[in-house]
């Protein structure tokens, strides 16, 4: 691969200034505007920035139509540079690797990335799949949770994957966040208690799946130049890849292998690093059966092996690879869409901000996005000035 088609050019050419997390996760009254409005506050407070500094905009919301206009309105932006590409989950890394090419091509040189939601606190929950197509409409799946359990299901019987592995996704998770004062859930979790939970959509229970939450949250990304004489310590953009591979899991080519492998080889070939570069991964961890996908699919062990890799301990405090530190969506928070919080906790990790949680001289950190039903992917990879 040429230097040119991995993007290895771009490796470190920006950097994250600031980061805000309202850690508002159940927030009667509260709008996702107004989420996303104090999220925005906290990332220009943290960047040492102001409001009117920033002339990039990159933001998508699931509760508004026209979500840029409403965004630029409500917070009084006209960016030069805008980006409102709604993929799902995983949009906000595709927003930031817009950013990447704005900064660097002089289209913009502070680039404002935001989300909110209230979801948990307008009600928020599972729904029949709208609008499905022939060959899922006769079995009446819930949206979206069915087609992860097909993806689960077929991940058991190709690879003889267990209940109990599945659950061990969970029950790291909950290790994580009893570290994270941040965290919605943090009580403690047993084995029995997960394999007891409530069936919801087979092989899949309630404890195999995310929190519903509130909350904001924000990035800020400048030059590599200018973040330096910034207040927050620069965590740099290594790598960032994205990829799509469907829209209804029915036409997903195959269940156990998601288009991370695209996304993560992307990022991957821009930042110069593989997976054993890696000793810290944020996933995007929807339901318990993504972790294993990802983990494979991004390279950290073999297709087929991610049971093994977390029943070994691989992943809960202590073990090979650090995965959600925060808690991830399964315990730490998930409002809707939760693609810029695996980002902003890389970034505290990077700035050993992350308080009893820290991994210990980390200097890379990989995070993960999914959209949709497996539909879309996307990786990135951030470092410390260490790391360039």
């Amino acid at each position: 691969m040429s230097r040119g088609e991995s993007g290895r050019h771009l490796r470190g050419k920006v950097a994250v200034a600031g980061i805000g997390n309202t850690k508002r996760w159940d927030a009667p009254g509260r709008s996702a505007f107004d989420q996303l409005g104090e999220a925005v506050q906290l990332a220009l407070g943290d960047a040492g920035l102001r409001k009117q500094d920033v002339d990039g905009l990159f933001c998508t919301l699931s509760v508004s139509g026209f979500p840029l206009l409403n965004v630029a309105e409500r917070l009084g932006l006209q960016p030069r540079y805008f980006d409102g590409s709604m993929v799902g989950g995983s949009s906000f890394f595709g927003h930031v690797r817009s950013a990447l090419l704005a900064i660097e091509a002089g289209l913009c040189s502070v680039a404002l990335i935001c989300y909110g939601s209230n979801q948990r606190s307008a009600g928020g929950k599972l729904v029949s799949l709208p609008d499905p197509q022939p060959a899922e409409a006769p079995y009446n799946p819930l949206y979206p949770i069915s087609s992860y359990a097909l993806a689960a299901a077929r991940h058991m019987y190709d690879y003889g994957t267990t209940r109990e592995q599945l659950a061990e996704v969970a029950l790291a998770a909950r290790a994580w966040a009893q570290r994270n004062p941040a965290a919605f859930k943090r009580e403690p979790l047993s084995r029995d208690e997960v394999l007891a939970s409530r069936p919801v959509s087979d092989p899949l229970t309630r404890a195999d799946c995310c929190l519903v939450t509130d909350g904001g949250g924000a990035l800020i990304l400048v030059s590599a130049e200018r973040a330096k004489d910034l207040p927050a310590p620069p965590v740099y953009l290594l790598g960032v890849g994205a990829a799509l591979s469907h829209r209804q899991i029915a036409n997903m080519p195959d269940l156990t292998t998601t288009c991370a492998v695209n996304s993560g080889q992307q990022a991957y070939a821009m930042a110069g690093l593989g997976p054993k570069d890696i000793p810290m991964a944020q996933l995007y961890d929807a339901f318990t059966i993504n972790t294993l996908l990802f983990l494979e699919d991004l390279g950290f062990c073999p297709k087929g092996e991610g049971g093994r890799f977390v029943e070994e301990g691989g992943i809960a405090p202590g073990g090979r690879l650090a995965v959600n530190t925060n808690g991830g969506g399964l315990s730490c928070n998930h409002p809707g869409m939760y693609g810029l919080f695996p980002m902003i906790e890389a970034v505290e990790q990077l700035r050993g901000q992350a308080g009893e949680r820290q991994v210990m001289d980390v200097e890379v950190a990989l995070a993960h996005g999914n959209g949709g039903v497996l539909s879309s992917q996307a990786t990135a990879i951030f470092g410390t000035a260490a790391a360039l």
